[in-house]
Protein backbone atom coordinates (compact mmCIF):
# COMPACT_ATOMS: atom_id res chain seq x y z
CA UNK A 1 0.00 0.00 0.00
CA UNK A 2 3.08 2.16 0.57
CA UNK A 3 3.45 5.42 3.17
CA UNK A 4 -0.04 5.63 4.67
CA UNK A 5 -0.68 9.07 6.70
CA UNK A 6 -3.28 9.26 9.64
CA UNK A 7 -4.63 12.24 7.43
CA UNK A 8 -5.49 9.77 4.92
CA UNK A 9 -6.43 6.80 7.81
CA UNK A 10 -10.21 8.76 8.02
CA UNK A 11 -11.19 11.25 5.21
CA UNK A 12 -14.29 13.55 6.29
CA UNK A 13 -15.82 15.12 3.27
CA UNK A 14 -18.57 18.03 5.20
CA UNK A 15 -21.99 18.38 3.32
CA UNK A 16 -21.89 21.44 1.38
CA UNK A 17 -25.85 21.72 1.40
CA UNK A 18 -27.86 21.49 4.56
CA UNK A 19 -29.52 18.17 4.49
CA UNK A 20 -27.15 16.59 2.37
CA UNK A 21 -25.26 13.58 4.51
CA UNK A 22 -21.57 13.90 5.36
CA UNK A 23 -19.22 11.60 3.59
CA UNK A 24 -16.47 9.60 6.15
CA UNK A 25 -13.98 7.17 4.33
CA UNK A 26 -11.96 4.97 6.56
CA UNK A 27 -8.95 3.59 4.73
CA UNK A 28 -6.41 1.11 7.51
CA UNK A 29 -5.48 -2.45 7.92
CA UNK A 30 -8.42 -5.05 9.22
CA UNK A 31 -9.27 -6.01 12.36
CA UNK A 32 -12.51 -8.59 13.65
CA UNK A 33 -14.69 -5.88 15.03
CA UNK A 34 -13.09 -2.87 13.38
CA UNK A 35 -16.81 -1.91 12.09
CA UNK A 36 -18.44 -1.81 15.41
CA UNK A 37 -15.71 0.03 17.15
CA UNK A 38 -16.51 2.84 14.03
CA UNK A 39 -20.27 2.94 14.43
CA UNK A 40 -19.85 3.50 17.95
CA UNK A 41 -18.20 6.15 17.98
CA UNK A 42 -20.12 7.43 15.21
CA UNK A 43 -22.84 6.96 17.38
CA UNK A 44 -21.31 8.57 20.17
CA UNK A 45 -20.95 11.72 18.25
CA UNK A 46 -24.87 11.67 17.84
CA UNK A 47 -25.07 10.81 13.96
CA UNK A 48 -27.45 8.57 12.16
CA UNK A 49 -25.42 6.22 9.04
CA UNK A 50 -27.98 6.38 6.54
CA UNK A 51 -25.98 4.44 4.03
CA UNK A 52 -23.00 2.56 3.88
CA UNK A 53 -20.12 0.40 2.04
CA UNK A 54 -17.69 -2.07 3.65
CA UNK A 55 -15.00 -3.61 2.05
CA UNK A 56 -11.87 -5.96 2.67
CA UNK A 57 -9.17 -8.91 1.85
CA UNK A 58 -9.15 -9.66 5.39
CA UNK A 59 -5.87 -7.71 5.93
CA UNK A 60 -6.93 -4.01 4.62
CA UNK A 61 -10.09 -2.53 4.74
CA UNK A 62 -12.18 0.17 3.14
CA UNK A 63 -15.54 1.51 4.69
CA UNK A 64 -17.53 4.61 3.38
CA UNK A 65 -20.56 6.02 5.88
CA UNK A 66 -22.88 8.64 4.53
CA UNK A 67 -23.91 10.14 8.19
CA UNK A 68 -26.16 12.83 9.07
CA UNK A 69 -26.89 14.69 12.31
CA UNK A 70 -25.90 17.92 14.23
CA UNK A 71 -24.63 20.85 12.95
CA UNK A 72 -22.59 21.19 16.61
CA UNK A 73 -20.55 18.24 15.23
CA UNK A 74 -16.58 18.61 16.14
CA UNK A 75 -16.03 16.97 13.15
CA UNK A 76 -11.97 17.40 13.66
CA UNK A 77 -12.52 15.34 17.16
CA UNK A 78 -14.82 12.82 15.59
CA UNK A 79 -12.33 12.18 13.07
CA UNK A 80 -8.95 11.39 15.88
CA UNK A 81 -11.59 9.14 17.92
CA UNK A 82 -11.91 7.23 14.21
CA UNK A 83 -8.69 7.26 13.28
CA UNK A 84 -7.56 6.22 17.78
CA UNK A 85 -9.98 3.09 16.61
CA UNK A 86 -7.97 1.91 13.70
CA UNK A 87 -4.96 0.34 13.78
CA UNK A 88 -3.36 1.65 11.16
CA UNK A 89 -0.18 3.92 11.41
CA UNK A 90 2.59 5.82 13.54
CA UNK A 91 2.26 8.80 13.34
CA UNK A 92 6.01 9.34 14.16
CA UNK A 93 6.99 6.97 11.03
CA UNK A 94 4.15 7.69 8.83
CA UNK A 95 4.20 3.87 8.38
CA UNK A 96 1.60 1.39 8.55
CA UNK A 97 2.00 -1.48 10.93
CA UNK A 98 -0.24 -3.69 12.41
CA UNK A 99 -0.82 -3.36 16.44
CA UNK A 100 0.46 -6.53 18.69
CA UNK A 101 -3.21 -7.70 20.21
CA UNK A 102 -0.73 -9.70 22.04
CA UNK A 103 -1.31 -7.12 25.35
CA UNK A 104 -4.37 -5.79 25.68
CA UNK A 105 -5.09 -2.21 26.60
CA UNK A 106 -4.89 -1.08 29.94
CA UNK A 107 -8.40 -0.72 31.29
CA UNK A 108 -8.99 3.01 31.60
CA UNK A 109 -8.92 4.87 34.69
CA UNK A 110 -12.19 5.07 36.96
CA UNK A 111 -12.89 8.06 38.79
CA UNK A 112 -15.60 9.40 40.82
CA UNK A 113 -17.42 12.37 40.53
CA UNK A 114 -19.33 13.23 43.16
CA UNK A 115 -21.82 16.80 42.68
CA UNK A 116 -24.47 17.79 45.38
CA UNK A 117 -26.67 20.94 44.80
CA UNK A 118 -30.20 22.07 44.90
CA UNK A 119 -33.16 19.70 43.01
CA UNK A 120 -34.86 21.16 39.82
CA UNK A 121 -36.84 19.84 36.39
CA UNK A 122 -34.57 18.15 33.99
CA UNK A 123 -31.05 18.80 36.25
CA UNK A 124 -30.00 15.33 35.83
CA UNK A 125 -30.40 15.44 31.99
CA UNK A 126 -28.54 18.97 31.89
CA UNK A 127 -25.64 17.39 33.98
CA UNK A 128 -25.58 13.99 31.70
CA UNK A 129 -24.97 16.53 28.63
CA UNK A 130 -22.00 18.35 30.20
CA UNK A 131 -20.56 14.86 30.81
CA UNK A 132 -21.12 13.73 27.41
CA UNK A 133 -19.92 17.10 25.62
CA UNK A 134 -16.84 16.25 27.69
CA UNK A 135 -16.17 13.29 26.52
CA UNK A 136 -16.69 11.80 29.94
CA UNK A 137 -18.04 8.20 29.81
CA UNK A 138 -20.59 7.41 32.28
CA UNK A 139 -19.49 3.86 33.77
CA UNK A 140 -22.29 3.69 36.81
CA UNK A 141 -24.58 5.98 38.42
CA UNK A 142 -26.22 6.57 41.71
CA UNK A 143 -28.31 9.78 42.11
CA UNK A 144 -30.56 10.33 45.28
CA UNK A 145 -32.86 13.03 46.61
CA UNK A 146 -32.68 14.60 49.98
CA UNK A 147 -36.12 15.43 52.08
CA UNK A 148 -34.90 18.62 51.94
CA UNK A 149 -34.57 19.06 47.92
CA UNK A 150 -30.99 18.31 47.75
CA UNK A 151 -29.57 16.40 44.68
CA UNK A 152 -26.69 14.08 45.59
CA UNK A 153 -25.03 12.51 42.26
CA UNK A 154 -22.65 10.19 42.47
CA UNK A 155 -20.87 9.57 39.16
CA UNK A 156 -18.09 6.70 38.06
CA UNK A 157 -17.21 7.97 34.60
CA UNK A 158 -13.87 7.25 32.75
CA UNK A 159 -12.38 10.43 30.35
CA UNK A 160 -11.79 9.09 26.54
CA UNK A 161 -9.14 12.18 26.41
CA UNK A 162 -7.34 10.42 29.38
CA UNK A 163 -6.57 13.69 31.07
CA UNK A 164 -8.97 13.44 34.12
CA UNK A 165 -6.11 12.79 36.16
CA UNK A 166 -5.11 16.74 36.13
CA UNK A 167 -6.01 19.23 37.71
CA UNK A 168 -6.92 21.38 35.15
CA UNK A 169 -9.43 18.93 33.52
CA UNK A 170 -11.00 18.50 36.90
CA UNK A 171 -11.29 22.44 37.32
CA UNK A 172 -12.70 22.72 33.76
CA UNK A 173 -15.25 19.82 34.07
CA UNK A 174 -16.56 21.13 37.56
CA UNK A 175 -16.73 24.68 35.56
CA UNK A 176 -19.09 23.38 32.64
CA UNK A 177 -21.29 21.67 35.62
CA UNK A 178 -21.25 24.83 37.30
CA UNK A 179 -22.53 26.91 34.77
CA UNK A 180 -25.13 24.65 33.61
CA UNK A 181 -26.11 23.96 37.35
CA UNK A 182 -26.12 27.86 38.58
CA UNK A 183 -25.87 29.06 41.75
CA UNK A 184 -27.74 25.92 43.13
CA UNK A 185 -24.48 23.74 42.69
CA UNK A 186 -23.42 23.24 46.49
CA UNK A 187 -19.88 20.83 45.97
CA UNK A 188 -18.53 19.37 42.76
CA UNK A 189 -15.84 17.24 43.53
CA UNK A 190 -13.39 14.19 41.37
CA UNK A 191 -11.39 11.58 42.36
CA UNK A 192 -10.03 8.12 40.91
CA UNK A 193 -11.18 5.07 42.52
CA UNK A 194 -9.25 2.44 42.96
CA UNK A 195 -9.83 -1.63 42.09
CA UNK A 196 -11.78 -2.35 45.06
CA UNK A 197 -14.34 0.50 45.13
CA UNK A 198 -15.02 -0.20 41.45
CA UNK A 199 -15.85 -3.70 42.60
CA UNK A 200 -17.92 -2.56 45.43
CA UNK A 201 -19.87 -0.42 43.06
CA UNK A 202 -20.33 -3.11 40.30
CA UNK A 203 -22.15 -5.06 42.93
CA UNK A 204 -25.97 -5.46 41.44
CA UNK A 205 -29.06 -4.81 43.03
CA UNK A 206 -31.62 -7.18 43.40
CA UNK A 207 -34.27 -7.66 40.61
CA UNK A 208 -37.16 -9.76 41.23
CA UNK A 209 -37.12 -12.83 38.84
CA UNK A 210 -40.62 -11.68 36.35
CA UNK A 211 -38.29 -8.48 35.47
CA UNK A 212 -35.28 -10.16 34.25
CA UNK A 213 -37.57 -13.21 32.17
CA UNK A 214 -39.90 -10.77 30.87
CA UNK A 215 -37.52 -7.85 30.09
CA UNK A 216 -34.95 -9.00 29.02
CA UNK A 217 -34.98 -12.34 27.82
CA UNK A 218 -32.49 -14.15 26.25
CA UNK A 219 -34.45 -15.52 23.29
CA UNK A 220 -37.66 -14.18 20.95
CA UNK A 221 -40.46 -14.28 22.97
CA UNK A 222 -43.57 -15.60 21.04
CA UNK A 223 -45.37 -12.30 21.45
CA UNK A 224 -43.93 -8.84 22.01
CA UNK A 225 -45.47 -5.67 22.42
CA UNK A 226 -46.03 -3.92 19.31
CA UNK A 227 -45.29 -0.20 20.68
CA UNK A 228 -42.18 -1.10 21.90
CA UNK A 229 -40.38 -3.20 19.03
CA UNK A 230 -39.01 -2.63 15.66
CA UNK A 231 -41.07 -4.11 13.35
CA UNK A 232 -40.81 -6.04 9.78
CA UNK A 233 -37.38 -7.03 10.80
CA UNK A 234 -36.59 -10.27 8.19
CA UNK A 235 -33.26 -12.33 8.53
CA UNK A 236 -32.15 -14.66 5.57
CA UNK A 237 -29.11 -16.35 5.12
CA UNK A 238 -27.59 -17.91 2.04
CA UNK A 239 -24.89 -20.08 0.97
CA UNK A 240 -25.46 -20.88 -3.10
CA UNK A 241 -25.02 -17.23 -4.27
CA UNK A 242 -21.42 -16.89 -3.39
CA UNK A 243 -18.54 -19.34 -3.78
CA UNK A 244 -16.58 -18.57 -0.18
CA UNK A 245 -18.75 -16.02 1.53
CA UNK A 246 -22.05 -16.62 3.41
CA UNK A 247 -24.71 -13.93 2.13
CA UNK A 248 -27.16 -12.27 4.95
CA UNK A 249 -29.66 -9.86 3.59
CA UNK A 250 -31.20 -8.06 6.24
CA UNK A 251 -34.79 -6.04 6.04
CA UNK A 252 -35.86 -3.86 8.84
CA UNK A 253 -36.82 -0.44 10.06
CA UNK A 254 -34.00 1.99 10.77
CA UNK A 255 -33.30 3.09 14.34
CA UNK A 256 -30.32 4.69 16.16
CA UNK A 257 -27.30 2.36 16.31
CA UNK A 258 -29.00 0.01 13.38
CA UNK A 259 -25.42 -0.76 12.19
CA UNK A 260 -23.75 -0.78 15.62
CA UNK A 261 -26.28 -3.04 16.76
CA UNK A 262 -25.57 -5.60 13.43
CA UNK A 263 -22.07 -4.91 13.75
CA UNK A 264 -21.71 -5.71 17.28
CA UNK A 265 -23.31 -9.44 16.78
CA UNK A 266 -21.00 -9.89 14.57
CA UNK A 267 -18.23 -9.25 16.24
CA UNK A 268 -19.45 -11.28 19.18
CA UNK A 269 -19.89 -14.33 17.35
CA UNK A 270 -16.19 -13.52 16.15
CA UNK A 271 -17.70 -12.90 12.20
CA UNK A 272 -15.67 -11.24 9.85
CA UNK A 273 -17.69 -8.97 7.09
CA UNK A 274 -16.17 -9.33 3.24
CA UNK A 275 -17.95 -7.09 1.50
CA UNK A 276 -21.41 -5.21 2.41
CA UNK A 277 -23.63 -2.18 1.81
CA UNK A 278 -26.28 -0.36 3.81
CA UNK A 279 -28.72 1.88 1.88
CA UNK A 280 -32.33 3.36 3.30
CA UNK A 281 -35.07 3.94 1.37
CA UNK A 282 -38.59 5.76 1.81
CA UNK A 283 -39.22 6.33 5.38
CA UNK A 284 -37.37 4.12 7.52
CA UNK A 285 -37.12 0.91 5.57
CA UNK A 286 -33.16 -0.41 5.71
CA UNK A 287 -31.65 -3.10 3.15
CA UNK A 288 -28.43 -4.58 4.45
CA UNK A 289 -26.39 -6.92 2.09
CA UNK A 290 -23.55 -8.92 3.96
CA UNK A 291 -20.67 -10.98 2.67
CA UNK A 292 -19.68 -13.16 5.97
CA UNK A 293 -16.72 -15.64 6.48
CA UNK A 294 -15.49 -17.24 9.80
CA UNK A 295 -12.28 -16.42 11.55
CA UNK A 296 -11.07 -19.36 9.30
CA UNK A 297 -12.42 -17.80 6.37
CA UNK A 298 -14.87 -20.20 5.32
CA UNK A 299 -18.61 -19.34 4.69
CA UNK A 300 -20.57 -20.70 7.94
CA UNK A 301 -21.63 -24.35 7.24
CA UNK A 302 -23.00 -25.41 10.25
CA UNK A 303 -26.76 -25.12 10.31
CA UNK A 304 -26.77 -24.42 14.33
CA UNK A 305 -24.22 -21.94 13.94
CA UNK A 306 -26.70 -20.11 11.27
CA UNK A 307 -29.40 -20.64 13.61
CA UNK A 308 -27.96 -19.15 16.51
CA UNK A 309 -26.60 -15.87 14.45
CA UNK A 310 -30.12 -15.54 12.84
CA UNK A 311 -31.83 -15.99 15.86
CA UNK A 312 -29.54 -12.90 17.12
CA UNK A 313 -29.61 -10.64 14.62
CA UNK A 314 -33.35 -10.51 14.69
CA UNK A 315 -33.62 -10.06 18.82
CA UNK A 316 -31.07 -7.28 18.53
CA UNK A 317 -32.95 -5.75 15.79
CA UNK A 318 -36.43 -5.74 17.13
CA UNK A 319 -35.19 -5.13 20.59
CA UNK A 320 -31.94 -3.30 20.65
CA UNK A 321 -33.43 -1.86 23.88
CA UNK A 322 -35.57 -3.57 26.78
CA UNK A 323 -38.26 -0.72 27.91
CA UNK A 324 -40.65 -0.80 30.67
CA UNK A 325 -42.52 0.63 34.12
CA UNK A 326 -42.95 -1.59 37.14
CA UNK A 327 -44.06 -1.04 40.52
CA UNK A 328 -41.74 -0.60 43.01
CA UNK A 329 -43.56 -0.67 46.51
CA UNK A 330 -45.74 2.53 45.81
CA UNK A 331 -44.04 4.17 43.90
CA UNK A 332 -43.16 3.97 39.82
CA UNK A 333 -39.97 2.44 38.15
CA UNK A 334 -38.50 2.76 35.32
CA UNK A 335 -36.13 -0.26 33.80
CA UNK A 336 -33.89 -0.05 30.41
CA UNK A 337 -31.40 -2.66 29.51
CA UNK A 338 -29.27 -2.87 26.56
CA UNK A 339 -26.90 -5.89 26.16
CA UNK A 340 -23.12 -5.58 26.65
CA UNK A 341 -20.39 -6.26 24.05
CA UNK A 342 -18.53 -8.94 25.05
CA UNK A 343 -15.54 -6.09 25.04
CA UNK A 344 -17.28 -4.79 27.96
CA UNK A 345 -18.66 -1.78 25.93
CA UNK A 346 -22.07 -0.56 26.91
CA UNK A 347 -24.45 1.48 24.57
CA UNK A 348 -23.33 5.19 24.54
CA UNK A 349 -25.66 7.45 25.31
CA UNK A 350 -28.19 5.38 26.59
CA UNK A 351 -28.19 7.59 29.72
CA UNK A 352 -28.45 10.73 27.94
CA UNK A 353 -31.71 9.47 25.81
CA UNK A 354 -33.62 8.55 28.79
CA UNK A 355 -32.91 11.64 31.23
CA UNK A 356 -33.89 13.72 28.00
CA UNK A 357 -37.49 11.80 27.41
CA UNK A 358 -38.09 12.32 31.01
CA UNK A 359 -37.43 15.88 30.78
CA UNK A 360 -39.28 16.27 28.13
CA UNK A 361 -42.71 14.66 29.65
CA UNK A 362 -41.79 17.48 32.78
CA UNK A 363 -41.10 13.86 34.67
CA UNK A 364 -39.12 14.25 37.23
CA UNK A 365 -36.03 11.85 38.51
CA UNK A 366 -36.16 10.43 42.60
CA UNK A 367 -33.30 8.27 42.48
CA UNK A 368 -31.03 6.42 39.69
CA UNK A 369 -28.51 3.79 38.77
CA UNK A 370 -26.81 2.45 36.50
CA UNK A 371 -25.25 -1.83 37.16
CA UNK A 372 -24.82 -4.56 34.91
CA UNK A 373 -25.94 -7.83 35.21
CA UNK A 374 -25.23 -10.86 34.37
CA UNK A 375 -28.86 -12.80 32.93
CA UNK A 376 -28.04 -16.63 31.44
CA UNK A 377 -24.80 -16.40 29.47
CA UNK A 378 -24.96 -12.66 28.61
CA UNK A 379 -24.04 -8.92 30.25
CA UNK A 380 -27.03 -5.99 30.03
CA UNK A 381 -26.14 -2.57 31.55
CA UNK A 382 -29.46 -2.09 33.28
CA UNK A 383 -30.72 1.61 34.18
CA UNK A 384 -33.37 2.02 36.99
CA UNK A 385 -35.12 5.55 37.33
CA UNK A 386 -37.33 5.76 40.62
CA UNK A 387 -39.94 8.44 39.40
CA UNK A 388 -40.45 11.58 41.74
CA UNK A 389 -44.46 11.11 41.33
CA UNK A 390 -45.18 13.84 44.07
CA UNK A 391 -48.97 14.32 44.24
CA UNK A 392 -49.65 11.22 41.59
CA UNK A 393 -48.02 10.58 38.32
CA UNK A 394 -49.49 12.60 35.98
CA UNK A 395 -48.10 11.14 32.91
CA UNK A 396 -49.20 7.49 32.10
CA UNK A 397 -46.57 4.64 32.27
CA UNK A 398 -47.47 3.71 28.90
CA UNK A 399 -46.89 7.21 27.34
CA UNK A 400 -43.90 7.09 29.57
CA UNK A 401 -42.26 3.81 27.71
CA UNK A 402 -43.58 4.61 24.53
CA UNK A 403 -41.53 8.13 24.58
CA UNK A 404 -38.02 6.85 26.50
CA UNK A 405 -38.48 3.69 23.81
CA UNK A 406 -38.78 6.36 20.65
CA UNK A 407 -36.16 8.75 22.15
CA UNK A 408 -33.70 5.84 22.26
CA UNK A 409 -34.58 4.60 18.57
CA UNK A 410 -34.29 8.12 17.11
CA UNK A 411 -37.80 7.85 16.31
CA UNK A 412 -39.16 11.25 18.74
CA UNK A 413 -40.00 12.71 15.53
Amino acid sequence: MGILYDDDVVVIRQSEKEGDPTVITVNCPDKTGLGCDLCRIILFFGLSIVRGDVSTDGKWCYLVFWVVGKSTTRWGLLKKRLVEACPSCSSASGLSFYRSELQPPRPPDVFLLKLSCQDRRGLLHDVTSVLCELELTIKKVKVSTTPDGRVIDLFFITDNRELLHTNKRKEDTCDHLKAVTGNSMISCDIEIVGPEITACSAESSFLPTAITENILPLEMPDELPSSLTSTSVSVNMDNSLSPGHTLVQIVCQDHKGLLYDIMRTLKDYNIQISYGRFSMNHGRACDIDLFLVQTDGKKIVDPRKQKALSSRLEMELVRPLRVATVSRGPDTELLVANPVELSGKGRPLVFHDITLALKMLNTCIFSAEIRRRMIGDREFEVYRVLLDEGEGLAVPRSKIEKQVWKMLMGWEQ
